[in-house]
């Protein structure tokens, strides 16, 4: 058990942080507004799990942690109760975000000292009642006075002593927030990072909802009761193969061959036939890839990946041709894209937001890999590797999985007994990852084991050679200008194809730090010669059929609309049902961007313009000049270049694509009756925000 104040205090300190694997702040006012109820009536909360280890995961919005003697800890499980915890009562975002990662902001939370009541700012309630009082104030304002407020009350004189004992008894209540204590399981600090996350997912299996994959795995056995069985098969075949893929991502995989999508409600209507076919089609992609992977890739199983979620766009694209790369170079641009994707962590959070985004891209273009790069460079501001990317950076960061990759590429092998890098056999050839400059050599050397920006700089990726686990042993703690040289001599060229810098001035524990410095050079350099050679040959952009698009269905980046302004029901000219068309237009503009599809209906079946195109006489132009008047007339000339319009034949019936991109720089907003509208995709439908939604989200985009 825990007092509240001093989590907070742990917190503050960078004594308790948050790993880079956890999700973002998701709760909602109202679940931060219930938090504070139930600790103020003294209701149980839940706890935390905590994993104390000197070793710990990349984590959120810290470069390095304070020098600290022993261990830290990661807060695995309750970070949306302290987050809130730490806004309410100190009036500050915690360390580990940063202001536009809360996007609901609870510290507009206000208390009545005579109620006991919480409720959010509304000024025609509170504004001039001294009642009411931001919670944040009752923390950090010494100042506020009971009995003061009480005399100012306006309340008869005779009731003031009482008043004023009731809002002391409230706010006191309220403060003794601070002191509750909160039950804390931890995790022993000799588990990895692995076991950590394991016990994370067992504690909270326990009594809880099923998650969205077991959900829709629930969905596919009820309709064929063998699913479970096959998917766990194949994992077994695939594990044996040391591609070790768990339900959870064959689940996921299942739902993008069946749909070509990634989120995984929309295989609960598939009926059987389309669960087996897909099904068969995904076993086969497996196949094909546990085959290429390894020989083209160098990624010899799982263990090569820092996620599998980039192999899901891969096996869409595969399920939509034939199960194969068409040529070799397709397969390079793909490899390019899947190194890079692991590399930038593309999934490494708003896991379904950003695979139904790149998804949306494979279903759209025949090669979609350099549209999918250029969501890595949207996101992350640049897909080429620098030298400072290595900078502290350890076994846990993408980047060490890449050079080992790398390195196998390069025709890397073991220093002392030749031993190709890759596929190697016996527990004794295990790869495993070997100090150059061997720990203990650093740590006599000046090094501070204890601290943790020297652990770091001694574990630093750009520290790290690959050796068999038999090579690994007999080094302890030799200085490398003592065994490179002889490494050199009887392997020669094995230093360069590991990217050690060759100056054996720099192979001396003196000169430590200029050797980091060269070899985050060479490794940058080397990583971005390696996946420029995959894409020296560009790949050609092509749409798919919109055909294939309808087939898909509606989602966050496509929307169908069956007409333009002719009014369906009532079989005349609407000019009203325009705004229907502008209001998706503008809401992909302020979301991902997206695919505007008229003349198709919600249901994916195809009406055509015929109708539309008669309202203008059947010119098909003045449908398009039309369109492009009233976008311009009601978003403004400046958002031209934003879209694209053109037409395509599904099935003998013309259908007008609107093409949309982003609009990263402010906001677009929408002339209408009632003012200017601003417009955002929430799922698969555009919702109107209010002007203060619409501030919170452009200050946060």
């Amino acid at each position: 058990m825990t007092k509240i104040s001093e989590l907070l205090d742990d917190i503050r300190t960078q004594d308790l942080v948050l790993p880079e694997f956890q999700r973002e702040y998701v709760w909602t006012l109202d679940q931060a507004k219930q938090l504070l109820v139930s600790l103020v009536k003294g209701y149980p909360v839940g706890g935390l799990l905590i994993w104390k280890t000197d070793r710990p995961p990349e984590l959120k919005n810290v470069a390095r942690l304070p020098d600290k003697m022993g261990t830290v800890q990661v807060l695995l499980d309750g970070q949306q109760r302290l987050t809130t915890l730490h806004m309410l009562l100190t009036g500050a975002i915690p360390a580990y975000y940063r202001e536009e990662d809360i996007l609901s902001d609870p510290r507009e939370l206000y208390f009545n000292l005579e109620s006991g009541e919480f409720q959010y700012y509304q000024s025609s309630r509170m504004h001039g009642d001294p009642m009411w009082r931001r919670v944040v104030d009752c923390f950090v304002d010494n100042s506020i006075d009971p009995i003061g407020i009480a005399m100012e009350s306006g309340r008869e004189s005779a009731i003031v002593p009482k008043l004023a004992q009731q809002l002391n008894k409230n706010l006191n209540l309220l403060r003794a927030i601070k002191d509750v204590n909160l039950p804390a399981q931890v995790v022993p600090q000799h588990a990895e990072l692995e076991e950590a996350i394991d016990i994370f997912d067992r504690i909270n299996s326990q009594g809880t909802k099923l998650t969205d994959a077991e959900l829709a795995l629930t969905h596919v056995t009820a309709k064929w009761p063998q699913a479970r069985r096959a998917l766990k098969e194949k994992m077994t075949f695939c594990a044996d193969r040391d591609f070790d893929f768990n339900l959870t991502f064959m689940t996921r995989a299942l739902v993008t061959s069946v749909t070509g999508r990634a989120l995984y409600e929309l295989i609960h209507p598939r009926p059987l036939g389309e669960l087996q076919s897909g099904w068969k089609t995904l076993s086969n992609v497996l196949d094909y890839l546990m085959n290429l992977l390894p020989k083209t890739a160098h990624v010899h199983g799982t263990d090569d990946l820092s996620t599998t979620n980039a192999l899901i766009p891969i096996i869409a694209y595969l399920a939509r041709s034939n199960g194969v790369f068409p040529d070799q170079k397709s397969a390079q641009h793909a490899l390019n894209w899947l190194y890079s994707a692991l590399v930038w962590a593309r999934y490494g959070s708003q896991t379904d937001q950003r695979l139904e985004a790149d998804l949306s891209i494979v279903a759209k273009e025949v090669e979609p890999w350099s549209a999918l790069r250029a969501n890595i460079i949207e996101q992350r501001g640049r897909i080429d590797v620098k030298s400072d990317d290595f900078e502290g950076r350890t076994a846990q960061h993408p980047l060490y999985r890449m050079v080992y990759i790398l390195m196998k590429a390069h025709g890397a092998f073991d220093w002392f007994n030749g031993v190709p890098l890759g596929k190697t056999v016996g527990t004794s050839y295990a790869i495993h990852s070997h100090h150059i400059f061997p720990q203990a050599l650093l740590y006599r050397s000046g090094l501070d084991a204890d601290n943790h920006v020297h652990r770091q700089m001694v574990n630093e990726i750009a520290n790290r050679a690959f050796l068999t686990a038999v090579s690994n042993i007999p080094l302890s703690d030799t200085e490398p200008s003592a065994y490179l040289p002889t490494i050199e001599e009887k392997y020669p060229g094995a230093l360069k194809k590991q990217f050690i810098p060759m100056d054996p001035a720099l192979w001396r524990v003196d000169r430590y730090e200029d050797f980091l410095n060269a070899r985050r050079e060479l490794l940058s350099l080397k990583l971005n010669e390696y996946l420029d050679s995959l894409i020296a040959e560009p790949d050609e952009v092509k749409h798919r059929p919109i055909a294939e698009l309808v087939k898909l269905g509606e989602s966050s980046v496509l929307e169908f609309k069956s007409t333009l302004q002719w009014d369906v029901t009532q079989k005349q000219a609407n000019k009203g049902l325009r705004r229907e068309c502008l209001k998706t237009i503008a809401a992909f503009m302020n979301s991902d961007g997206g695919t505007l599809l008229i003349g198709v209906e919600d249901n994916g079946n195809v009406l055509g313009l015929s109708h539309d195109f008669s309202l203008f006489g059947g010119s098909r132009d003045r449908f398009e000049q039309t369109l492009v008047n009233i976008i311009f007339e009601a978003i403004g000339a400046a958002f031209g270049p934003y879209y694209r319009i053109r037409f395509e034949p599904i099935d003998d019936k013309l259908v007008c694509v609107v093409e949309v991109d982003p609009v990263r720089d402010g906001g677009v907003f929408v002339k209408t009756e009632k003012g200017n509208e601003f417009f955002v995709r929430q799922g698969n439908t555009t919702r109107s925000l209010d002007p203060a939604e619409t501030h919170d989200y452009l200050k946060t985009r």
